[in-house]
């Protein structure tokens, strides 16, 4: 009786195709089989993290995995700990297991572009989390406009600095996203450059964000410029907090502006303690729910809207970039606290 219905079931929709237009026909077969035949529940996300050495990645990594049980789908979390290698490695094998959609923070840009192949291969998409993978047929960006980042950064300190010597201590060369926010910095820098107002006196990367790294850095533009420093622009707020000591070594911390992001809770402190002036707000909540969301999309074959898209040295990546929100003195009740980011007691101690 049963294979009965089934033959009969299928002349008739074999009927119905001949029956319908030529667009009719592709309106009706445009979700692959597969993707219909799937459900939350059989959805299994890969996210691979490249370290959880900042505050920020801890917070990604909960809420990503919050987001991902609230949603009904298994998530799989592997952190590299700044090792190409093992990330590498750790993602082959998430791909090998049978993930359907792969999450990645690369640690290196340009590395990771042979896992967003054997991921391709094996019939996986790849959304880059924050941080674009370079020269890769990557699927999907999702992160905050870190040009803007540095943008707000600059313009905030030539606020506050609009004359004087400057230090630009830069993220991970490793890490496109820092080339993003240098270009945002002195996109704004440039006329006040051209001017003669500012000078530049120290430019350098952080080699995989470590703050001892940047300290060092610090320490160097500090003794080549006989202490005549007069603001500084950081990565991040571990790279910020880092060049704050060696400004205190000369008792210069509170006296010399600092700009930093991602609102890390020792940011917003030294904020309130007056030695950082200004850090970037990217609401992780807002990241990971969206990262989850968009991951469950591409792991059914959905269409995305993208905001716009970027450029990643082999293909225009489709991407969706989130507004970041500058955090000084003033707000940081508004946006931190009122998002529960920070709770206020540890905020202020």
């Amino acid at each position: 009786m049963n294979k009965r219905f089934v033959l009969l079931s299928g002349w008739v929709m074999t009927i119905l195709l001949i029956a319908c237009t030529p667009d009719e026909q592709i309106k009706d077969v445009t979700l692959p089989p597969e993707a219909e035949s799937k459900s939350l529940e059989e959805i299994k996300i890969g996210f691979s993290m490249d370290t959880l050495q900042e505050d920020r990645w801890f917070k990604d990594r909960d809420l990503f995995v919050e987001a991902a049980e609230k949603a009904g789908v298994e998530v799989e979390v592997t952190v590299a700990n700044g090792d190409d290698v093992k990330q590498v490695w750790q993602t082959e094998k998430m791909i090998s297991e049978g993930i359907d959609v792969l999450v990645v923070v690369p640690h290196n840009a340009e590395s990771m572009a042979a896992i967003v192949e054997r991921a391709h291969d094996a019939g996986i998409k790849v959304l880059s989390y924050d941080r674009l993978v370079r020269n890769a047929e990557v699927d999907l960006y999702l992160s905050y406009d870190n040009e803007e980042v540095g943008i707000l950064q600059a313009r905030a300190m030539t606020e506050l600095v609009p004359k004087g010597n400057y230090v630009y201590l830069g993220g991970a060369d490793t890490d496109y996203n820092a080339h993003l926010m240098k270009q945002g910095v002195f996109k704004v820098l440039k006329p006040y450059i051209d001017k003669g107002d500012v000078t530049v006196v120290f430019n350098q990367w952080t080699k995989d964000w470590v703050p001892e790294v940047a300290q060092a850095n610090m320490e160097t533009a500090l003794e080549v410029n006989h202490q005549q420093i007069d603001a500084v622009i950081a990565g991040n707020d571990a790279t910020a907090g880092a060049a704050i000591e060696a400004l205190a070594a000369y008792d210069l911390a509170g006296s010399v502006p600092v700009a930093g992001q991602d609102a890390d809770l020792a940011g917003v402190q030294r904020i309130v303690q007056g030695t950082q002036n200004l850090t970037m707000y990217k609401s992780i909540d807002d990241l990971s729910e969206r990262a989850v969301e968009l991951a469950i999309k591409l792991a059914l074959n959905e269409e995305i809207q993208e905001d716009r898209t970027i450029n990643n040295g082999k293909i225009n990546v489709p991407s969706i970039l989130l507004p970041p929100v500058p955090v000084d003195r003033t707000n940081i009740k508004e946006t931190v606290i009122a998002d529960g980011f920070h709770q206020e007691k540890d905020i202020y101690q």
